[in-house]
This record gives C-alpha cells, sequence and structure tokens, in this order.
C-alpha cells in the first residue's frame, strides 16, 4: 500500500478508536460522575467558582444559561480589545511588535472569542507575547463555552420532563479542567520534544547556507499549538501556521495534530449516547457525519496526489502529486487529508496553503465548511447536526402522516421555525457578504485592487471562501486575499459574530422547549430515529438544504476554474 494513503488510514482510524474512550469519560464529566481526575482537578473548580461567585448546585432554565454565556464571552471581548490596541507598551513584547488598529483587533477579538481564529494579521509579527497568551487563553475559554452549550442540549435530551438544564458555569469550568486542559498539557509536552520552542526570548539570529542573516521568532508556541488544535481554534501562532516546521515539526507531530482535530468533535458525539443511553443514536450520527467527511477526502486526495491539470498541459511530470504550496515532509495526501479535517471541523489550521489546492480540491474543503455538520467545532458540530435532525424529523412526520416525535418529545411549529431560520442563516451570510463584495470589486476594481492577487473564478472563490470561513466559524482562508482591511475585518467580524452565537442559541432554545414538553412513551408507530434509514433521511436533509444552497456560487468559483484549465 502507498506509504501516504496508509498514514491517511492510520490518522482516522486512531482518532476512532481515542474518540470512543473519550467520549465515554466527556459523558461521565458531564453527569458529575466520579473520574479519575477529580482528585486534582476538583479544587481548581472550587478555585474558580468562588472567585466568579458560582453556585455550582444551582441549576439554569435554558434562557438563564444562554444569558450567561453571552454575558461571560461580552466581558471577554472588551478585556481582548483593551490588550490588543495597548500592546506595544505592555509587558511580554521582546520584539517590539506593535499594537493593533481598532479594526483588526475587533475582528481578532470576535475570531477568537467565536472560536474563529481567522487571522488577518501574521501570527508572529503581529501580536506581542502577551497577545499570543491572551489569545491561547481563549482558545480554551471558546472552545469550553461551545462544549458546555452542547452538554446542556444533551442534559435537554436525557431528562424526561425538565425545566432546569444544569448550569453553564460548572459545564465550562469543567470541559476545560477536565478534557482540553489535560489533553492539551500531553500534546504540547510531545511537542515541544519534538522542537516546538516554548520560552519568552525575543528573535534568535542565524547565518544561512546563502550567507544571509535570518531572525526567526520564537516564544510560548507550544502551549498554544496543542490547544488550537484539541479546541478546534486554528490559530496559527506562526504567520504559516502548522507548515512552520515550529508548530508541525515532522510526521509524527503532523499525525498527532492532525488526530487532535477530529478526536474531541467526534468524541461529543459518543458523549451524546453515553450520558441519554442512546448508543445506537450516537452511531447513527456519527454514520451520517462520516460519510459526509469520506465523501469529500477521498477525491480530495485523489486530486492532490494525481497533480495539476495546468502544470501537466505545460509537459511537466507531477511524481509526488501536486506539490504547490505543500510541504515536502507532509507529502499531497497527508495535506489534503489535513485540508478536509481542518474543514468539515471549524479548526481553520493548515499544514499546506489552501489556495494552492486544485480546484475542486479547494471546493471540497469550501463544502466541508458550507455544511458545517460533518463533526464541526467541539460542541457546536453536534448542535448545527441537531438543527438538521429536528428538521429530518419534522419532515419524515409529514411523510408518514403522524406528529414529528424526537426522544419522546412532539416536534411542533414554534420549534421548526428556529430550526429553518438557523439552517437558512448561514447561506445568507456567506452569500450576501459574497455578494456585496463581488459587487465593490466588479464596479470599481482600481480601488479594490490590493483585496485580489487572483482575479477571475479564483479571485471570486478567494472571496467565498473567506465568508464561508467566516460564517463556519473556521479560521482558514484563501491567503491569495489581500483581507487586512476595513472591508474585511469589520464584515468578517460581524458575520463570525452573528454565526457564533445565534447556532448556538437556536439549538439551545429547541432543546429547552422540548425538555419542558411532556414525554411521549414509543409506540408501534414512533418513528425510529437511531436507524440507518433515518440516518439516510439526514443527509439528504443536509445534501438539499445546505449543500445546493452554495452551487450556483461554487460554478462561479472554483468549478469553473476546474473547467478552465483543461
Amino acid at each position: 500500500m502507498n506509504a501516504e494513503i496508509f498514514g491517511v488510514i492510520a490518522m482516522f482510524v486512531i482518532t476512532i478508536l481515542l474518540a470512543i474512550p473519550l467520549g465515554r469519560y466527556i459523558g461521565k464529566v458531564y453527569n458529575g460522575d466520579k473520574t479519575w481526575l477529580d482528585a486534582v482537578m476538583k479544587p481548581l473548580d472550587n478555585l474558580f467558582y468562588k472567585l466568579g461567585g458560582v453556585k455550582p448546585e444551582k441549576e439554569m432554565t435554558w434562557k438563564q444559561n444562554m444569558v450567561a454565556l453571552l454575558l461571560i464571552n461580552f466581558v471577554w471581548f472588551l478585556f481582548s480589545m483593551l490588550v490588543l490596541m495597548n500592546m506595544s507598551w505592555l509587558p511580554l513584547n521582546p520584539d517590539g511588535n506593535p499594537s493593533m488598529g481598532a479594526d483588526l483587533a475587533f475582528n481578532t477579538t470576535v475570531s477568537f472569542v467565536s472560536n474563529t481564529n481567522l487571522q488577518h494579521y501574521s501570527g508572529e509579527s503581529g501580536v506581542s507575547y502577551l497577545g499570543q497568551l491572551l489569545l491561547m487563553l481563549f482558545q480554551f475559554i471558546s472552545a469550553g463555552t461551545g462544549m458546555a452549550a452542547c452538554a446542556i442540549v444533551f442534559k435537554a435530551l436525557k431528562e424526561k420532563n425538565a425545566e432546569k438544564l444544569g448550569n453553564f458555569y460548572v459545564y465550562f469550568v469543567r470541559s476545560c479542567t477536565r478534557v482540553l486542559l489535560p489533553l492539551s498539557i500531553v500534546l504540547a509536552v510531545i511537542l515541544l520534544f519534538n522542537g516546538t520552542p516554548m520560552n519568552f526570548e525575543r528573535k534568535g539570529q542565524f547565518i544561512s547556507l546563502q550567507g544571509d542573516t535570518v531572525n526567526v521568532s520564537r516564544g510560548p508556541s507550544a502551549a498554544m499549538i496543542a490547544i488550537k488544535q484539541l479546541g478546534t481554534n486554528g490559530g496559527g501562532y506562526f504567520g504559516v501556521n502548522s507548515a512552520h516546521p515550529f508548530e508541525n515539526p515532522n510526521y509524527l507531530t503532523n499525525m498527532l495534530e492532525n488526530i487532535s482535530i477530529n478526536l474531541i468533535p467526534i468524541a461529543m458525539i459518543f458523549a451524546l449516547g453515553f450520558m441519554i443511553k442512546r448508543p445506537k443514536l450516537a452511531w447513527m450520527v456519527f454514520g451520517v457525519m462520516t460519510l459526509g467527511f469520506l465523501l469529500l477526502l477521498i477525491p480530495s486526495i485523489y486530486l492532490e496526489m494525481n497533480g495539476s491539470d495546468a502544470i501537466r498541459n505545460m509537459g511537466l511530470l507531477q511524481n509526488l502529486g501536486s506539490m504547490e504550496g505543500k510541504e515536502v515532509r507532509f507529502g499531497p495526501a497527508a495535506s489534503a487529508y489535513w485540508g478536509i479535517a481542518t474543514t468539515t471541523t471549524s479548526n481553520g489550521s493548515v499544514n499546506a496553503m489552501h489556495d494552492s489546492f486544485t480546484p475542486l480540491t479547494g471546493m471540497f474543503a469550501m463544502l466541508g465548511m458550507m455544511i458545517n455538520a460533518f463533526y464541526g467545532g467541539v460542541g457546536v458540530g453536534f448542535l448545527n447536526f441537531y438543527v438538521f435532525i429536528i428538521i429530518a424529523v419534522f419532515i419524515s412526520g409529514l411523510m408518514v402522516g403522524r406528529t414529528p416525535e424526537f426522544l419522546g418529545k412532539k416536534i411542533e411549529a414554534k420549534e421548526m421555525k428556529i430550526a429553518a431560520l438557523i439552517a437558512l442563516l448561514h447561506p445568507l451570510l456567506i452569500l450576501a457578504g459574497t455578494a456585496i463584495s463581488s459587487h465593490l470589486y466588479a464596479n470599481d476594481p482600481e480601488t479594490y485592487a490590493s483585496w485580489l492577487n487572483n482575479p477571475g473564478s479564483h479571485g471570486f472563490s478567494e472571496m467565498l471562501y473567506e465568508f464561508t470561513s467566516s460564517s463556519a466559524n473556521n479560521g482558514s482562508g484563501f491567503e491569495g486575499l489581500g483581507d487586512n482591511t476595513p472591508f474585511w475585518n469589520i464584515a468578517c467580524g460581524i458575520i463570525m459574530a452573528l454565526s457564533r452565537f445565534l447556532p448556538i442559541i437556536g439549538p439551545v432554545a429547541i432543546a429547552g422547549i422540548l425538555a419542558r414538553k411532556k414525554y411521549v412513551p414509543e409506540s408501534a408507530g414512533t418513528l425510529k430515529t437511531d436507524t440507518a434509514t433515518f440516518g439516510i433521511m439526514t443527509f439528504a436533509v443536509i445534501f438539499i438544504i445546505a449543500a445546493l444552497s452554495f452551487f450556483p456560487a461554487l460554478a462561479l468559483g472554483p468549478i469553473a476554474e476546474f473547467f478552465g484549465m483543461r
């Protein structure tokens, strides 16, 4: 078997083998069951509760939980703006990096608070060490927020009738201390021993083979890289992200970081099955997500290993596949795997330049973000999928002439309206943003000439990708786009905020409303939602609502570029 393909298969299989026991452990954490980390972490949890004035025994309604989530995120937003706009004179800035302007600080703050980590700056030169540590803190906070919101929905699905759905602060703290922090420590130590820096020294110098003096950034990068992968954050400590040899030194670290991207999103699915004691439902969800993931992954690997048509037409050999924008130490297969893993989740880190992918691989990467429900981000991936489940249940109920039910609760008009609004919000934000930017560029290309290095179909794809990445809270980009401008900073910041918090509030609201309803025991006529048949129905709903909404835009971008190259 081709060594590259073997490496990809090994990464995927190891991820699943680790995710199953991790999901069981996460289920115990959210159930409040005893775990092996209690002795170490319980005093730390209690310290956070005491400092924050939190009463962990006090449960909240879904509305109170959402108010707590929004309020604490707003406080973090203000704190981040203050630091980023004053980095130049604050401590831990040995290289003298400048403060950010208001529009870039707004974009960066929203980006890291929303788990997007879209970067319109170069990591090592755009922020100080204090700024890097602040953003690393938000990588824990944003991931913990998404996991806590998902735990609230799990609690609602578990209860037959309940007004109170746990405590957001408890779920948030336990997500950070019991899951994210221990895993991040393990990964950071491994990265450290493989050559990733972890210090506070200024830039180092060395003389290159051709005699040039090169300044190399260092700093506390190992810790940030660990949580960026495990929390589906993705922000790069260095400008070229995990293509940098300090962030991702060798194939072993590439495997570990790649496994980390999918690990918790998949584990959350199995945590669902453990918490609500419905393992078949968890396997149905996992099966649908995995089918979608593989349908995007397999052709992408084939396309990148097969090379570029444009280069082939020049009469050049491509024995290694399409290597533009890729690291030789990883190769095209591992780069394509990372590209799809990072875009089907909300990770967004890269080990190759997505702008250099062959056109259809770029399209599959965009589709992963457009669908935004094949694994997805930590916690929010299931929330997005939950919306599609509600729609699929409703349509299936109408088809068989019964009142739609999910886990013993009737799905009625109110829940369907919320689900439909959340499902349509994603296409609206992406397509409206792309339409506005395309209109501005087409009507005045001289004023906006700095936006695009590649006019035509690929330039359109760059703008479409940027808004898709923002709305999917992903953070990766087609880096041919000149995005550090007031328009892109403000527009993407607004979209990141809307697409982060509304798709969290919507599913939690649906779950909270259903939790209050009377439980209806299953009967012979009850629609089974843990079967392959219902899984196919859910996949069809995802394909129709999410994928087909974007086909006209994709036809103007990557599909047109593909046929233009041929």
